[in-house]
């Protein structure tokens, strides 16, 4: 007999999935209205939430379809919020995040510098998925980025590189693939666990003082492989989250932590705001 959790698994994922899609989102219309909705140029941050938001989607995503849910939650939730493209390869539209990373650091800091500049505020917070979440690390060691950006909330990112459940590891195996993957689709390369970028990004520590890092992670990842190399290394600056660990009947993969999950936009939430934070758990779907 199969032991009950696992019976229980398909019952969880239908009853999360229809309060996702029945709890209000502050309207994906707001999204897309002409005026309003995230990337509103002419919004200017509350007192309540002083900081613009800048959205990461992650690879193979874009600016628009990654958030289709995330952003009006924000948006109707008095927040500033703004996505970028980035990372785009010639000749292939729609799917970004495959370029260098190094690179697509540089435009994320060129992005945020125009989200700056627009709001007037001093400093920007960032959540990414997947690449989305561990790219900005690169900004804000390198690039200068970190006296802009207040905290950085990765929803499932591959900040140690990623095995693919083993699959990178028989890459040597394949005469040429490494090659093939490295000039066709460098920013895949440069994910791969021990790749020279995946070294250099995390070599003298993972973190870099003054900005308060935050992971929320899924064990049922399948991307990024094991699960716990998202989690970044430091002090009091860093909360490593599991997201079962807040709702254990959450069966979120990589995919899903981003475009659907409002458990995980809710821990998210908290770490944007954590003065006003509210316990994170299966019933925050309906909030």
């Amino acid at each position: 007999m199969l032991p009950w959790r696992r019976l229980l698994r398909p019952l969880a994922v239908l009853t999360l999935t229809a309060a996702a899609l029945v709890a209000p989102t502050g309207g994906a219309q707001a999204a897309t209205a002409p005026g309003s909705g995230w990337n509103n140029w002419s919004c200017k941050p509350s007192t309540a939430h002083p900081r613009p938001v800048v959205l990461v989607h992650g690879t193979f995503g874009n600016s628009v379809d990654n958030w289709l849910g995330l952003a009006p939650y924000l948006v109707h939730r008095g927040y500033c919020v703004y996505s970028l493209d980035y990372g785009q390869l010639p000749g292939v539209p729609f799917f970004n995040g495959l370029g260098p990373i190094d690179k697509s650091a540089g435009q994320l800091s060129v992005f945020v510098d125009k989200v700056l500049a627009s709001t007037g505020a001093p400093k920007t917070d960032i959540v990414g998925h997947s690449q989305g979440g561990m790219m900005p690390n690169y900004y804000l060691k390198f690039l200068g980025g970190a006296p802009k950006v207040n905290a950085l909330i990765g929803l499932a990112p591959d900040n140690h590189g990623t095995t693919l459940d083993g699959l990178t590891q028989l890459l040597p195996y394949f005469p040429g693939a490494e090659d093939l993957i490295s000039s066709a689709t460098p920013g895949l390369a440069d994910q791969i666990a021990g790749s020279a970028f995946v070294t250099k990004l995390n070599a003298g520590g993972d973190t870099v003082p003054g900005v308060q890092y935050t992971v929320i992670a899924t064990k049922y990842d399948e991307v990024v492989t094991p699960y716990r190399s998202a989690f970044l290394q430091g002090g009091s600056n860093v909360r490593n989250v599991v997201l079962q660990d807040l709702c254990p009947l959450d069966l979120s993969e990589h995919v899903a932590i981003g475009l659907t999950d409002r458990i995980a936009w809710h821990e998210a939430l908290n770490a944007l705001d954590p003065a006003h934070a509210e316990r994170t758990t299966c019933a925050s779907v309906f909030e």
